[in-house]
């Protein structure tokens, strides 16, 4: 008896000792505990994601990938696989398992090594948000206090809500709703069962029991899962067996990019971080843009293929690469798949070895180890690039273009692949909507990976005859009509303080004499925007443009202004001819239409400006908005769902837009009769058979020696702006001779804005109007239609051929009959040679 009493007080005593020793360490350690309450508010860190208007995903920036989901969202499988791998009386233990402690105890004094964990799932879920990995005793016995305080804040289904949202399992993914969408490009509830065990037996050693690191860790890991779970009784045997002889099919699945426009991405990720810093990466905020994913794919294809095009007809520029010669023994696959991996891929375009030559055609092989044929048709076009200017004869076999071992690009067109290079030159293009202006397709440049500048905002590029409509609008404003005369004639200038003369040319260099404003302007006669210009006055013409946003100190004061010295983005001149479209209203472009919480909650709402057509005292006057917003930025969006959406300014007349219009129109569409002998075309003539219809217009622009091509124009609902051009400011544009290979169908001779930018302008607005019905000419109050006489611009009472109707400001008509004089070319009298 007295042993046993003994016994018992030294039961009592080592109790009680062992109480005080876990009181005192929680009395410790108590001032370092986290507060456990802020589980109940956890915000769980998920990457940024940027969407198209009608929410197509565009990017998601953020270190950490993961895709929360709720407790009722987690597949039943899973939840059970967890218990029995990780934490088998997961439902019974208080947050830690005394049962599971003593076994791990017995096994490391039995083997003298941690065979065996004893961390519950609430353990682990205490260490992954609040303690480190550091296999430290302090440290486990912090676990073991937030574990159990844990369990009295939280309820089991709460518990593992977190814990299955929180871990990392490896390649960036937190969570396993992003762990299935990584190796195996599912949700949670599409996963088989043998999956659902693959990535439960992963906590473990996530860095190297996932499949992408090795499938024989993986599956053997997912086998343990498997015998677990049949162990414990959540599955049967022939589920089991079905399970574990399935293969692990797993390769890494990134973000499911959904719409390719990465400049647009990249615009509205440095906005998000301007606007709510560096924690938006891990914000969960879903980023709306206002780009129309229909429109940014049309945009895309029309933008790449001219470029591409562009970039082919002038010529051949070799190989990459000669990874092997006549003389040395070709590689085997293994060795080219391996040196392809490593090539970085550029849209369509992939790197791709050439394995074999024939008479017409190559075979290449892929990065997937594919080997496809090269078809005479995906090769004839590659002669030899000389120069910008000057080709190579066309080949007449396949020989003459490749050589086995030669690294090249190729890219597939249909069912069949072609030979193609990365382009020297680059391309931008922007779509707005005039009404608003909302940015509904930016094209930045061939491609992302290949260049990040964003040449649709941040090239500043001279606009060539682009400028034109702007001056003859100024013109519009001080009186001019589309009938008034103005000399086509050369210019010879002396100027004293340079000790030369000016002679601006026509391109090309013939000339009319008095011609219409109408037509000088559809066929971008340069001499006579120099004429007018003059008549305006230069400082009064650079006041004028800086009306549609264009900035003073990108506009020269010289008379080259009116040739496109200037020099603006892609983006400032799309919004300048939303003015002509929208009826004379300045709109500041924007781009991102709303933002949300993770949970759909607005936290910005875009408030654009508005048109005002009816009732507008308040909308402000052109003439009281001088300089208007000149030293903003087109892209700073300064606006929230606070604000009140502002009236748009009107910066010119309805009438003086009407006009400019009517001569954009004729750019497209020219004007008079063949049939009579009085037809004509514009310099965007060839708009006129891809789209066949009437409400389009626009302009071709070109600068010097070629630098810089650009079209800009509108459609229903829509303003487009292309720009062609290199980075590399010292090289032109060039010409290209004829390929004997290709059809008549060719584009040859010198670039310029009607052949290098606006094929991408017509095949994008092809796409972008073909379900849009066609809008008849609405005449706004204040214009009348009068018939004038072609030549001279006066009032005729002829029917026939020599006569037109032409619109006109109403009270700027003509108010004189063409004479018998005039076609003797008498009526006109000028001061020197010139029509002012």
């Amino acid at each position: 008896m007295k042993f046993i009493k003994r016994l018992l007080i030294l039961a009592i005593i080592c109790i009680l000792l062992g109480v005080g020793t876990i009181f005192g360490f929680y009395l410790y350690v108590k001032p370092e505990l986290p507060d456990v309450a802020t589980l109940k508010d956890v915000e769980l860190q998920t990457p940024m994601q940027i969407y198209s208007a009608d929410g197509k995903l565009i990017s998601q920036f953020g270190e950490k990938r993961r895709i929360p989901v709720t407790y009722d969202e987690i597949p039943k499988d899973l939840i059970d696989a967890l218990i029995a791998t990780e934490d088998s009386r997961f439902y019974e233990h208080p947050g830690i398992d005394p049962i599971g402690i003593t076994r791990a105890a017995l096994v490391v004094a039995m083997s003298g090594s941690a065979k065996q964990g004893a961390s519950t799932i609430t353990q682990q879920l205490a260490r992954n948000f609040f303690l480190s990995n550091e296999k430290k005793i302090m440290r486990k016995i912090k676990e073991i206090f937030i574990a159990i305080h844990i369990e009295q804040l939280l309820s089991k289904p709460e518990i593992m809500e977190l814990y299955v949202n929180k871990i990392f399992l490896g390649y960036r993914s937190y969570g396993f709703g992003a762990a299935a969408r990584v190796y195996f490009g599912k949700s949670l509830d599409q996963l088989t069962l043998s999956e659902i065990a693959t990535l439960a037996g992963m906590p473990k050693a996530p860095s190297t029991m996932n499949p992408l690191y090795s499938v024989a860790r993986a599956t053997t890991r997912r086998n343990v899962v498997l015998g677990r779970m049949l162990t414990e009784g959540y599955i049967t045997r022939s589920e089991y067996e079905q399970a574990k002889n399935e293969t692990i099919l797993s390769r890494y699945h990134g973000a499911e990019i959904e719409l390719s426009a990465p400049y647009v991405a990249e615009l509205a990720r440095s906005w998000a971080v301007e606007k709510y810093g560096e924690g938006v990466y891990e914000s969960g905020m879903k980023v709306y843009t206002t780009i129309d994913s229909r429109l940014q794919n049309a945009a895309q294809h029309a933008a790449i293929s001219n470029l591409l095009s562009y970039d082919q007809r002038h010529g051949y520029r070799g190989a990459v690469a000669t990874l092997w010669g006549e003389k040395s023994a070709a590689w085997d696959a293994n060795k080219i798949q391996a040196h392809l991996k490593k090539q970085p891929s550029y849209g369509e375009l992939k790197p791709a070895v050439v394995v074999k030559v024939e008479e017409k055609t190559a075979n290449v092989e892929l990065e997937t180890g594919d080997v496809v044929a090269l078809p005479w048709d995906g090769i004839k076009w590659a002669r030899r690039y000389v120069t910008d200017t000057r080709q190579g004869r066309a080949p007449k076999r396949a020989g003459d273009v490749l050589n086995a071992g030669e690294q090249i690009w190729v890219q597939q067109i249909g069912e069949d692949w072609h030979l193609s290079q990365v382009p020297d030159a680059n391309t931008a293009m922007v779509a707005l909507s005039p009404e608003n202006g909302a940015v509904k397709a930016l094209v930045g440049g061939f491609n992302f990976v290949h260049s990040k500048f964003n040449r649709a905002t941040q090239s500043v590029r001279q606009v060539g005859s682009g400028i034109k409509p702007f001056i003859y609008s100024a013109a519009i404003d001080q009186g001019m009509t589309l009938a008034t005369l103005v000399n086509d004639a050369p210019i010879n200038r002396w100027d004293s303080s340079q000790g030369t003369a000016w002679r601006p040319k026509n391109s090309p260099p013939t000339y009319t004499g008095p011609t219409r404003v109408r037509i000088g302007l559809a066929q971008s006669k340069n001499v006579m925007a120099v004429r007018v210009l003059r008549r305006v006055g230069l400082d009064e013409s650079i006041d004028f443009l800086t009306r549609f946003g264009f900035k003073r100190n990108d506009l020269p004061r010289s008379e080259t202004l009116a040739l496109g010295a200037g020099s603006l983005t892609p983006m400032e001149v799309a919004q300048g001819y939303s003015v002509f479209a929208n009826g004379g209203y300045y709109l500041k472009p924007y781009y991102i239409s709303k933002v949300d919480d993770p949970f759909g909650e607005p936290l910005f709402v875009a408030n654009p400006q508005t048109i005002c057509r009816e009732n507008c005292d308040a909308v402000v006057n052109k003439r009281d908005s001088e300089n208007l917003q000149e030293e903003e930025s087109l892209l700073d969006q300064t606006a929230d769902m606070e604000n009140e959406p502002s009236l748009a300014p009107q910066v010119i007349s309805e009438q003086n837009a009407f006009l400019v219009r009517e001569m954009l129109e004729a750019n497209i569409w020219g004007g008079g009769s063949w049939r009579s002998g009085t037809g004509w075309n514009g310099t965007g003539w060839r708009a006129q058979k891809p789209l066949n219809r009437r409400d389009i217009g626009g302009k071709t622009g070109t600068t010097n020696d070629s630098k810089d091509a650009w079209y800009s124009g509108f459609a229903p609902g829509l303003v487009a702006t292309v720009w062609v051009g290199f980075d590399d400011h010292s090289r032109n544009l060039g010409r290209t001779s004829n390929n004997a290979n290709l059809g008549k169908e060719q584009i040859a001779g010198a670039e310029a804005g009607a052949k290098t930018a606006q094929p991408a302008w017509i095949d994008f607005m092809v796409d972008a109007v073909a379900d849009v019905p066609e809008q008849r000419k609405v005449t706004p109050s204040g214009i009348v239609k009068v018939r004038i006489d072609r030549d001279t611009g006066l009032l005729t009472r002829k029917t026939d051929g020599s006569s037109m109707f032409e619109y006109f400001e109403k009270g700027s008509e003509p108010k004189d009959y063409v004479s018998a004089a005039a076609s003797s070319g008498n009526i006109y009298e000028s001061e020197g040679e010139e029509l002012f």
